[in-house]
């Protein structure tokens, strides 16, 4: 396989997760629990991902063009039952920004979501989740200052534009808040322990 055809399969993982989500949205299934049917697609796709990852190095734009670049990362955003490919593909990442060779907003929105499984708290405010007024609100985060600070560092809107933008977003795609909050928070962190990132 050369990179031409590296590239058009890592656009397919990222174009079957999409149709997935979109499925599970018209059905109303996005908002409970993790779906099984997403879970294991997700796996698949890190599997997939990382096999390729290991022959090519980390798939930048420069490597594999902008679309195939984009869908890995989001491949890699979406591989959260594989706490150790996140981080490797974190890792490899970071060394691609500092090359100025890959997106460092792509790094916050990845570095972020490893914190937030880990409960530890995000440095960029990129992820989000229901609290106890059924509005989507940013994850533990240090400081909102210094949160917009490194924020606008990397061209991105402040958080209060990103939570109402968010919000929006969770309305247009008729997201609700889940029906048992606390149900909801129990069943994430024994997940979390299950597949590795909390102890």
């Amino acid at each position: 396989m050369d990179q031409k055809d590296f590239a058009e399969t890592i656009i397919g993982l990222q174009n079957a997760d999409l149709e997935l989500r979109d499925k599970l949205i018209s059905k109303g299934q996005l908002g409970e629990g993790y779906n099984q049917e997403m879970a294991n697609l997700h796996n698949h796709n890190a599997e997939i991902l990382d096999k390729i990852i290991d022959i090519t190095g980390f798939p930048t734009v420069d490597k594999m063009g902008n679309e195939a670049a984009y869908a890995a990362w989001l491949v890699i955003q979406h591989s959260i039952g594989k706490p150790e490919f996140m981080k490797k593909c974190a890792e490899l990442l970071e060394i691609e920004v500092k090359k100025k060779k890959a997106d460092p907003r792509n790094l916050a929105y990845l570095t972020d979501r490893i914190a937030t499984f880990e409960n530890k708290p995000q440095l960029y405010g990129t992820q989000f989740d229901w609290d106890e007024n059924g509005e989507l609100s940013p994850n533990h985060f240090d400081d909102l200052k210094k949160v917009n600070q490194r924020r606008k560092s990397i061209g991105l809107n402040t958080l209060e534009q990103q939570t109402e933008i968010i919000r929006l977003q969770a309305k247009k795609e008729n997201h609700p808040a889940p029906k048992d909050l606390l149900k909801r928070k129990n069943e994430m962190e024994q997940w979390k322990k299950s597949v590795g990132w909390t102890k």
